[in-house]
């Protein structure tokens, strides 16, 4: 178990007062068995005339500011303190009919899982890079399918850090040979869906312990996937670092696609041009258990 402290800070700047749209922010963690949180606080300056918190239909935990008047400057300050509960080399009890690919999702899973076996990119050059991956000679063992395409995409495409908005289409990322965490994230989700496995973006932080050169930050925050496999459930895999499991990640948002989850929206009124720039850091650190006394 690991106490770990993230916080998230992002500065809006513009160069004249404008007006402030919604804003909406995706900063709290998931809370599950392998993740407790212990306190959260968030201060926005200037301070909202208005602040609600709701769940949206994948239960991510959204929090929605109003503003009046007008500012030069926004800011965001997340602060989580949460425990990690980390599954060293996960070993997932499949259902029998799962253990080995392909298999048929069950009656009572498949119509919960429609959207997430839905293709968002049309296009054979996906599952053909995703076939690489099938033994044609023996019995192809899921998980070892998983494992082997996540750790290919580690081994074959270069990580790019990338600060433009949106992501890269799998066609994109499979041409260029490079992308940063989301973009993998996407062609690993796509890759798996055109098998017939389902398959949800994820967003979130990460932990790098040390001088654990190995694992790839991903920038201000990072992205994988997860996918269903019955008897196990969704299970993480992150392309970008090869890892498989919740190890060194904190989840705070799944979707069927990137744009559902992004840590940060909202608009203003103003000049297009007044607008000059955003600022984000982020730092995950860990604590000493005995210097916890807070809770929730």
């Amino acid at each position: 178990m690991a106490l770990l402290t993230v916080r998230h800070v992002t500065t809006y700047r513009y160069s004249e007062p404008v007006g402030l749209g919604l804003h909406r922010m995706m900063f709290r963690p998931r809370e599950s068995h392998d993740l407790k949180l212990l306190s959260t606080s968030l201060c926005i300056t200037p301070q909202p005339s208005r602040l609600r918190w709701l769940h949206d239909v994948f239960d991510n935990s959204i929090a929605l500011a109003e503003f009046d008047g007008l500012t030069s400057e926004l800011r965001f300050e997340s602060l989580v303190t949460l425990q990690h509960f980390e599954t060293a080399l996960p070993d997932y009890p499949l259902e029998e009919y799962a253990n080995t690919y392909p298999f048929r999702y069950s009656d009572e899973d498949f119509p919960n899982l429609e959207r997430a076996l839905a293709r968002h990119y049309l296009g054979d050059n996906v599952r053909e890079w995703a076939c690489q991956f099938l033994d044609y000679a023996n019995t192809t063992e899921t998980m070892k399918l998983l494992r082997s395409m996540t750790r290919g995409i580690k081994e074959q495409f270069n990580y790019m850090r990338r600060s433009q908005k949106g992501v890269q289409s799998p066609g994109e990322t499979l041409e260029s040979g490079s992308g940063s965490c989301r973009d993998f994230a996407v062609l690993m989700m796509e890759a798996t869906r055109s098998l017939g496995l389902a398959a949800r973006f994820v967003s979130g932080y990460i932990f790098v312990q040390g001088n654990d050169t190995s694992v790839t930050s991903g920038g201000a925050t990072h992205a994988w996937m997860q996918t269903y496999l019955p008897g196990a459930g969704w299970i993480d895999f992150d392309p970008t670092n090869s890892i498989v499991g919740n190890r060194n990640l904190i989840r705070v948002g799944v979707a069927w696609s990137p744009d559902l989850v992004l840590p940060l929206w909202g608009t203003f009124e103003g000049p297009a041009n007044s607008f000059l720039g955003m600022d984000v850091t982020v730092s995950v650190t860990e604590k000493d258990p005995a210097q916890n006394g807070s809770s929730l």
